[in-house]
């Protein structure tokens, strides 16, 4: 065999072994994490479930999910461990590192549209039509009115002429 035949093969071993050389790392990473939980941690079931640490075993975690409620997990269903500002941000809604000079967006927009001179020219532009290029039907002449007419006579004719037919 040559050596142009062997390269395919020997690529694809190449290959092998280096995704599985990440897997184990990225499989070492977790168990150390998990390893380093301690009671009072805050952490990230697989299923999505936030809770704290209450008691940490050889295979199994004791959860505090809310008053009166704890759970007994597997170590291996620990999804991550989250740092105090983190569990707090998501768990509680408590921002740590807001700043005081940053902007903050409002709620509604109505604030980012009004000054304080258009404010005032606000209230008296409401007291004036817009047009918006419509016309009313008293405005349109009179002679324009019966062909509109006429040819709604004639539609209901065709209709009428129609219906007869069957």
């Amino acid at each position: 065999m040559s050596l142009v035949t062997l390269l395919p093969f020997i690529v694809l071993i190449g290959a092998m072994f280096l995704m599985t050389r990440s897997a184990k790392k990225k499989q070492q990473q977790a168990v150390d994490m998990r390893n380093q939980m301690q009671p009072g941690s805050g952490v990230r079931t697989i299923g999505g479930m936030y809770a704290t640490v209450k008691e940490v075993n050889e295979d199994t975690v004791l959860l505090d999910a809310g008053p009166g409620v704890e759970l007994l997990f597997a170590k291996n269903s620990i999804g991550a461990v989250l740092t105090d500002d983190e569990y707090n941000r998501i768990v509680h809604g408590i921002e740590h590192d807001l700043k005081s000079d940053a902007d903050i967006v409002p709620d509604d927009a109505s604030s980012l549209t009004e000054t304080d001179a258009s404010a005032d020219g606000a209230a008296a532009s409401d007291d004036k039509p817009v047009d918006l290029g419509k016309k009313d039907a008293a405005d349109e002449p009179t002679a324009d009115t019966a062909p509109a007419e006429a040819k709604t006579d004639e539609q209901a004719k065709k209709s009428d002429g129609g219906s007869e037919a069957k």
